[in-house]
């Protein structure tokens, strides 16, 4: 069967995939309500085409930190890659590099940062947890240095894990034959059976709840890397990150699966998360290679279709939302 629309390869990853799997890939947090409106969000959001423009050759580059990338689509840190498909992390750091796109690896990456690094060349940063034991964080980010990692992407919205009730139900753990592969000599890569989520257990067990702002300050201390502070959704923890030093920040909503009821984040940064990690169980590496090509072409169509040359050319009046005005009131009855 051709694929031809991204969301086929969720409908695949079900079928092929363990529930509990891919229950874990899927699901929000809570209520799934923002996990609908992630998507929802989009439907809300019109384009606005102008016409008669020389749209032959379209400009789709970018740089994100200096690094020039081949398009502004990249791929967001998603844990545990293997559950998907045997080759995991590596399969998506091949296709990555492919892409000319970033790759951000997941601190629970069931692949290490040497492992990704030794697939070949690429751009790619990586996502930081802070655990409780502090050196175990300060090597975990030097070894991502010495791997050729390009930032830390420090996630701040997890200082618990969100209630993800279909984990709860699944009684979700790493799969046996699997290890967080960053932590595996440091008796922190497997994770226990528990009553409810094994993730939850863990994360309750080794992350440290006591982060703050003075930690990102830390982070520079013991790193020439950049710092993207991730999970930013106000503009007051925007001025503040800055403050910091971060060199950037992350919106994100943690894809939906921490606190539900909170804002979808297209209208400030929209990731690339679940359709890689579907695309990976469906057909390994080719499927993400095939996703981000797929993502690229419609990118670069919608591009040409409203009249846009280059990313400098999109521009907010290109779009049209619905909260752009207030609704029409209705005409008064005669």
């Amino acid at each position: 069967m051709e694929i031809t629309n991204v969301s086929e390869y969720q409908e695949i990853a079900k079928q092929k995939l363990p529930k509990m799997v891919y229950d874990y890939y899927a699901s929000g947090a809570e209520d799934q309500w923002t996990l609908q409106e992630n998507r929802f969000a989009f439907t809300k959001i019109l384009f606005r085409p102008r016409i008669l423009i020389d749209v032959s050759k379209i400009d789709m580059t970018t740089t994100v930190l200096g690094f020039k990338i081949s398009m502004p689509i990249m791929i967001a840190p998603t844990a545990m890659q293997k559950m998907a498909h045997p080759e995991g992390e590596y399969a998506t750091a091949r296709a990555a590099s492919a892409a000319g796109t970033i790759m951000t690896l997941s601190s629970w990456a069931t692949s290490s940062v040497e492992e990704v690094a030794s697939t070949g060349p690429g751009i790619r940063f990586f996502q930081l947890y802070v655990y409780k034991d502090r050196n175990v964080v300060a090597q975990l980010v030097r070894r991502a240095e010495r791997a050729g990692f390009k930032a830390i992407a420090l996630t701040v919205d997890t200082p618990r894990l969100g209630r993800r009730e279909a984990d709860i139900k699944n009684r979700f753990t790493l799969p046996p034959f699997l290890t967080l592969k960053n932590f595996e000599g440091l008796d922190l890569g497997k994770m226990d059976q528990a009553d409810d989520s094994g993730l939850a257990s863990y994360v309750a067990g080794q992350i440290d709840r006591s982060l703050s702002w003075k930690d990102v300050k830390w982070l520079q201390t013991i790193t020439k890397l950049p710092i993207l502070v991730k999970g930013v959704l106000t503009a007051e923890d925007t001025r503040i990150a800055i403050q910091a030093g971060a060199a950037g920040i992350i919106v994100s909503n943690h894809g939906a699966r921490q606190l539900d009821y909170v804002p979808a984040t297209i209208m400030a940064l929209e990731e690339i998360g679940r359709p890689v990690v579907f695309s990976l169980a469906a057909e390994g590496e080719a499927g993400v290679r095939k996703v981000l090509s797929m993502l690229r072409d419609e990118f670069e169509l919608t591009m040409a279709l409203s009249g846009c040359r280059s990313l400098k050319e999109i521009t907010r009046d290109h779009i049209v939302t619905e909260w752009d005005s207030p609704h029409p009131r209705p005409a008064p009855r005669l």
